[in-house]
This record gives structure tokens, sequence and C-alpha cells, in this order.
């Protein structure tokens, strides 16, 4: 199935497609599905968006804040439930750093059931990583 998979960069997205997408993955639970318009925002403002398509259909994206050539930040890695464990991920990764200088490097948060997937793929954990949310 994997040879019926189709990836594109930065092709315009309705966010509804997007939403859809992520509520069809692991990914959905930790983001504001339920407000499109913030979502809306989280796609206009990336500047590196690969996305996988099956036919028709968005099966995976890697959503991305870049300088293309010190660090790309990978907000968002998301395969469908129904195509997971084919390679998509591996491949949006692979098409990110094809659209990206030779050493830039990828940096990411591991949603928690991914942490062991991640190592398993060739990245590197890194101990000093801090979040801090702003006050509403």
């Amino acid at each position: 199935m994997m040879n019926d998979i189709t990836y594109r960069v930065n092709l315009p997205l309705h966010v509804s497609e997007m939403i859809e997408l992520y509520r069809h993955c692991s990914l959905g639970a930790r983001r504001p599905t339920e407000e499109p318009e913030r979502m809306q925002k989280m796609l206009d403002n990336a500047n590196l968006v690969i996305t996988a398509w099956s036919q028709d259909k968005l099966v995976g994206i890697a959503r991305c804040l870049t300088d293309f050539t010190y660090t790309t930040y990978l907000a968002d890695l998301a395969v469908h439930d129904d195509f997971q464990k084919q390679g998509i991920g591996q491949q949006l990764i692979k098409e990110v750093q094809n659209n990206t200088e030779k050493h830039c490097r990828i940096v990411l948060l591991a949603a928690p059931a991914a942490v062991d997937y991640y190592p398993h793929i060739g990245f590197t954990a890194h101990s000093s990583a801090w979040t801090l949310l702003k006050d509403e």
C-alpha cells in the first residue's frame, strides 16, 4: 500500500482535512480539534507542511516551523490510524529533510505514545528540553 501514497510539499490544505486526520490518530487528543480557527492558524503559520495522500484522502502530515538551514521544529507528525506501520511517518520525515539544507536538524516533542518510535528511526533524546505555556 506504501506505493499508493503521494507526498506533497506546501499543498494548500483545508483545515477540515487536517482536523479529520488528527481525529484518527493519537495526536488528536493533544490538539485543539474542536477549535477550527485555532487549527487554521496552526496550519497557516507553519512554513513547511509535508502531506501524505492516498488518492484524495489526507493520511499523513508533517507540520513544521523552520529556518531551512539550522533547525526545523517538527510541531506535528501524524499518520491516520488505518495507514500506520507502512513507513509513512518515516517518509514524511525524509521529505522534511529533503526540503531543508543538509545539516538542518529536526527537533520535536514526542507524544507519550510515540516515545519509543523516534529512537527507532534515528532520533536522539535530549535531556534539556523545556516548555512554557502562556497564561490566559
